[in-house]
């Protein structure tokens, strides 16, 4: 019996060692993260903890100097409605408040009226680089040259080109004001911004392109399709998810957009193209910080709304082009 018990003790298996955790990732990681966190989120974060605080200067309702504080949401308040709410003596003098909603209004319009332009340009461009034919690769090197050039060399040229005695006033015959004029300088900035980004759409829908099979057309080319019906019924629908890609990095960058109507206009917070990018800077540059936080927020906000509204319904269109791509492959 002793004998049976020892053996039977002897048959269990000893329990394995608890296992250590392998921390080499976090070392890998670590400092890298460590490096965003000061760069971004510290930013982020002392920008969102300014835009509650009130500015120093002196109160336009008592005319006694301030030493600041706790402000609340009076300077969201202030850019969204115009005034300070219950704490109106706290207004900083000299904010760009009433221009908040034009900035807007402009802001949006330029990302509508320039991605809209870019992506048919960019499609068409995208089309003919797409094509075997002589000098292919010099045509997509030269291409992308104006996306190469820094967007303040750009804003410069083309300041030079829209200049009262500039190349467009003097090959129209024409005297017209494109950096002050408010339709003409907005269409300035629009010329100058789809002739600078429109290659790098060209070059992320071309990859798109050079994606689909070319079995595909010749299949349609042999049931009689014609060169629009072979565009509509493969180009675009196998091309939708490059294309989306491309449509929500621009439209994206340029609801930031600042350096080209800022070089083009200047950046007084109260020209044609003021953008809200420019409206913040101007704003800092009269010495509301705290206010300037506050619109810095709103505008991460904005932008970060439309990413999500672009992420979630175009992103989910392309998914769902991508699925039917696969079931049509299999079937």
């Amino acid at each position: 019996m002793l004998d049976t018990a020892e053996r039977t003790q002897d048959d269990e298996p000893l329990a394995a060692p608890p296992k250590k955790r392998d921390l080499r990732a976090l070392w890998l990681i670590g400092p890298t993260m460590f490096i965003l966190a000061v760069v971004i989120l510290y930013p982020v974060l002392r920008a969102i903890y300014l835009s509650f605080q009130q500015d120093k200067g002196i109160d336009p309702a008592t005319g006694r100097f301030t030493e600041g504080g706790f402000a609340g949401f009076d300077n969201y308040l202030l850019w969204i409605t115009g005034n300070c709410g219950a704490g109106a003596g706290s207004c900083p003098p000299g904010v760009l408040a009433a221009n908040f909603w034009p900035s807007v209004g402009i802001t949006f319009f330029f990302a509508v009226v320039t991605v809209t332009i870019e992506v048919l340009l960019g499609l068409w461009m995208a089309t003919v680089m797409g094509r075997s034919f002589f000098g292919r690769s010099l045509l997509r090197a030269s291409v992308l040259i104006p996306w190469a050039i820094p967007t303040a060399v750009t804003a410069k040229l083309w300041f030079f080109i829209f200049a009262n005695d500039g190349i467009v006033n003097s090959v129209l015959g024409t005297d017209i004001s494109w950096t002050t004029d408010p339709w003409a300088s907005r269409f300035a900035v629009i010329i100058a911004d789809v002739w600078k980004t429109t290659p790098f759409m060209a070059l992320l829908i071309l990859a798109g392109l050079q994606m689909i099979p070319q079995d595909v057309y010749e299949a349609a080319k042999v049931d009689g399709a014609t060169a629009w019906q072979r565009f509509k019924q493969i180009t675009l629908p196998l091309v939708k998810p490059a294309l989306m890609v491309a449509v929500l990095f621009r439209t994206l960058d340029v609801l930031r957009m600042y350096d080209l109507p800022a070089i083009l206009s200047g950046i007084s917070g109260a020209t044609p193209t003021t953008t809200v990018s420019i409206l913040v800077v101007a704003d800092m540059r009269g010495g509301n910080f705290n206010s300037a936080s506050a619109l810095s927020t709103l505008v991460f906000l904005m932008i970060f709304a439309v990413a999500f509204v672009m992420v979630k319904y175009l992103g989910a269109n392309a998914v769902r082009t991508q699925d039917d791509q696969r079931k049509g492959a299999k079937s």
